[in-house]
């Protein structure tokens, strides 16, 4: 099993990957950016008759401080319950008259308000978007209902095994960098934060040059265009963003043993990766998939299939705008920790010191493009992809760009990437307690 999850010059891009020429054919997507600065994108899409809108905002835990955490997915899931003009019931009752629906979250690299319906009603959703996110209320009582649903869930994940050693492998891996703590937040900072911290960071990050909003489905992209241009054209363009850059991560190199309470042992073995201005970052994601992509990978057949040492196992490899990371990880009875422990590492070492087959290769390539393909069937995807590599800089088209350069990747770039990179690892092992 592997979990997939870009300095955003253009530049980076240029790097990496080869834009279309510019005597290709018309592009399947068409792009304006407003006088102030929002972005709009539209895809034609007739397969079938229903609509999706994204519309994502430049904010996330990426850009957040320990105090701070967690107030970009707070505020946006406080946006959800009322408007200056609906309760949140009134908003859930409006998206599922029109056989839709509404909701929004903040993640790491990016916020999102986003909704689907039926096409034919294209015009009510995106004015329910763009009234969530132009103006919401924020009800005070309401505020304090996503707060302790908010609790709730950190509480959740800080109970759920897995979910706590890949956090703790995170700031193992990150430092005091922002990646290295979850979009959620953590309990402190929940707590602390009050409605007026909504309201100023809402103010700060709703800036219409920081926004995309992207539309798919049975539309005409003029008409679209029209609409979004009377909805957010008032917006006022920001100044310039003084955001600081992030910390330079700091990987510990050690390795961490954690005493829990727990059924099983949780097994972490990782390290920092490229970032997608390396021309090895395609190379990287498919050295992911050849050890941890499904029942054929490595860790699979050697650590469960032949010698029956993981319930579970594969390897992490997040999509960041900054470095990635690369996680081997297995689940396993607490008496199979140290053999899943050497197992995971040895297979590390083999991969670096065994190239992978043509096989393999072959193998990975496939596995990589086809969660992408498979990931982006359904109108609401496909918004979201291009909303988001947009808002992060990388250009709504990256996917298509990034498949390109996975077919171009050789077993020789395979082995300098695990040469390159999987060195001087980072372990993280839960260890059950009775």
């Amino acid at each position: 099993m592997i979990r997939l999850g870009l300095p955003l010059a253009t530049a980076w891009l240029a790097l990496v990957l080869t834009a279309p020429s510019a005597h290709a054919q018309e592009p399947p997507v068409a792009r304006r950016v407003l006088p102030n600065g929002l972005t709009v994108l539209v895809r034609e899409n007739d397969a079938a008759g229903v609509v999706a809108v994204s519309l994502q905002v430049r904010a996330g835990s990426r850009f957040e401080t320990e105090s701070t955490a967690g107030i970009t997915n707070f505020l946006h899931r406080a946006m959800l319950r009322g408007t200056a003009r609906r309760t949140a019931v009134q908003l859930a009752e409006s998206s599922e008259d029109i056989g839709g629906s509404l909701d929004a979250n903040g993640e790491v690299e990016a916020a999102e308000v986003r909704g689907q319906a039926l096409a034919v009603h294209w015009e009510t959703l995106l004015a329910l978007v763009a009234e969530v996110a132009l103006q919401p209320a924020l009800p005070p009582d309401e505020v304090e209902k996503e707060r302790r649903l908010l609790l709730g869930q950190i509480k959740s994940r800080a109970d759920a095994p897995f979910s706590f050693s890949f956090d703790a492998m995170l700031r193992e891996l990150y430092g005091t960098n922002p990646y290295g703590r979850n979009h959620l937040g953590s309990k402190e900072s929940i707590e602390r934060l009050t409605r007026d911290d909504l309201l100023a960071h809402y103010r700060a990050i709703y800036q219409p040059d920081r926004m995309v909003l992207a539309v798919s489905g049975q539309v005409e992209r003029k008409r679209v265009m029209k609409a979004t241009e009377r909805l957010f054209g008032r917006m006022v363009r920001s100044g310039p963003d003084t955001r600081p850059a992030l910390a330079v991560p700091e990987p510990s190199g050690e390795r961490r043993v954690i005493p829990r309470s727990a059924k099983q042992a949780q097994v972490l073995v990782g390290y920092l990766g490229p970032d997608p201005s390396d021309p090895l970052y395609p190379a990287v994601r498919v050295l992911a998939a050849a050890l941890g992509g499904g029942m054929a990978g490595r860790l699979f057949v050697e650590l469960r299939d032949q010698r029956g040492l993981a319930y579970s196992t594969g390897v992490i490899a997040q999509f960041r705008t900054g470095p990635i990371i690369f996680v081997a990880y297995a689940g396993t009875a607490p008496a199979s920790a140290t053999a899943a422990e050497a197992g995971i590492l040895r297979e590390l070492e083999r991969i670096r010191e065994a190239p992978v087959s043509g096989d393999e290769l072959a193998r990975a390539k496939a596995y990589v493009r086809g969660h992408l393909v498979m990931d982006r069937r359904t109108n609401a995807r496909l918004a979201w992809y291009m909303a988001f590599f947009e808002t992060v800089g990388a250009g709504w088209d990256y996917p298509d760009r990034y498949a390109r350069a996975l077919d171009a990747v050789t077993a020789e770039d395979v082995a300098r990437a695990a040469e390159r990179y999987l060195t001087r690892p980072s372990i993280v092992v839960l260890e059950p307690t009775r």
